[in-house]
């Protein structure tokens, strides 16, 4: 695997070396210079431990979050070669925002590709624009049920650029088609990367959230053949964006993770973890994180079913949901002989409701909305019976 040359890994100097040697022989040296004040007794009565960073994050916090990742993998149906949820394995983050942003500095040289999915959340792009790395779309496609052109993803890594691929991007389930990688999918890609020593980051913050998924999904956090880093967080997990948690779980061959791990740990290092603050509290978000789940995915397959309903019953019968099988949204089609741009405007200047057209997600064509599935019952079917009106009157002109 090729990592960036972005990343100093040389050898440690003679005073590192020997600071090491110190602490495997139980040596516990004093500093000279540090300026540590939580250590001096300096630190506020609000925050009275003693900071000791960890590049990874809290130890502790670290070893929660493992066990219940790991309760969590043995309750689902998973690969059977899995790797086992491992502590030191696992970086704490602010979110996983933050995660893309260290992962393409661990991969990337400036020019370097990323490959990401079409439709898709444009929060990748940007990403990589401050990042001066380059994303080419590889093309979901609907026929019934999305599914990833794995065709297109082995001309792209055999074609002219592959050489400067460097990772590819699956999020399970897709935001904003709510497609899980299906089994030979995922098969097909974990060769590809292979073979093309090309890491695999998955973007799973969404799995937790099945609708009307195929059988046979899975998890890649833990895939054993290739390098895989899988990105989840609180965000979904807890419904609580505003707790500002996020992971990264390393996996795949032991050299590539190995290296990976040497040279994450010297961005993390840089950048810091995760609040000690947050960290003291993830036990007690993890204990609500289950209750959080089915309190979501309640809401999110009522509104689903409510989605249906008020579409099946529509008068005109010009409104059709895509199959969902998973996440928090879900993508209508309208009338394409309506500019989708123009039925967001006439919502806000009809009904006050805004909303987000197919080409926010670099849909192939025009005539597609997205749709949240979260809100409460009765303010979701108004806004979808505010869409219905919107498109029916728009027709009639």
């Amino acid at each position: 695997m090729r990592f960036s040359s972005r990343v100093d890994i040389s050898a440690p100097n003679a005073i590192a070396r020997a600071e090491q040697a110190a602490k495997e022989d139980g040596i516990t040296l004093d500093k000279l210079n540090d300026s540590n004040p939580t250590k001096f007794a300096l630190a506020p009565q609000s925050l009275p431990t003693v900071y000791a960073a960890q590049p990874r994050g809290q130890y502790e916090a670290r070893r929660q979050l493992a066990g219940f990742l790991a309760d969590r993998r043995r309750r689902e149906s998973t690969l059977p070669d899995a790797q086992p949820v491992d502590a030191n394995r696992l970086y704490l983050l602010s979110s996983t925002s933050q995660a893309y942003s260290w992962l393409m500095k661990l991969l990337c040289d400036a020019g370097d590709i990323v490959l990401a999915p079409k439709p898709g959340y444009p929060l990748i792009e940007s990403i990589a624009a401050l990042e001066c790395v380059q994303v080419i779309t590889y093309q979901q496609r609907f026929d019934g049920s999305w599914i990833i052109d794995t065709a297109q993803l082995e001309s792209m890594l055999n074609g002219p650029q592959g050489a400067k691929i460097r990772a590819l991007v699956l999020i399970n389930p897709n935001n904003p088609t709510g497609s899980y990688v299906k089994p030979e999918e995922r098969e097909t890609i974990v060769r590809l990367c292979a073979e093309h020593e090309v890491a695999i980051i998955a973007d799973e913050v969404f799995y937790d959230f099945p609708v009307d998924p195929f059988p046979g999904n899975a998890r890649l956090a833990g895939e054993p053949r290739v390098l895989t880093f899988a990105l989840d967080g609180l965000s979904k997990t807890l419904a609580a964006p505003h707790a500002k948690v996020g992971w990264i779980e390393v996996s795949g061959p032991e050299l590539d993770v190995d290296e990976a791990l040497k040279r994450l740990d010297v961005i993390a290092d840089d950048y810091l973890p995760m609040s000690d603050i947050i960290a003291d509290r993830l036990p007690s978000f993890l204990a609500e994180a289950a209750q959080q789940t089915a309190r979501v995915s309640d809401r999110v397959q009522t509104n689903a079913g409510t989605l249906r309903r008020m579409l099946a019953d529509d008068p005109n019968g010009l409104v059709s949901m895509l199959r969902m099988e998973g996440g928090w949204n879900a993508l209508v089609r309208i009338p394409s002989v309506l500019d989708e741009n123009e039925v967001v405007l006439r919502m806000i200047r009809d009904h006050r409701l805004t909303g987000q057209p197919g080409y926010f997600f670099d849909m192939t064509s025009n005539g597609y909305l997205a749709v949240s599935l979260l809100p409460q019952p009765d303010r979701f079917e108004h806004n979808i019976a505010a869409m219905l009106d919107t498109v029916a009157a728009m027709l009639k002109e």
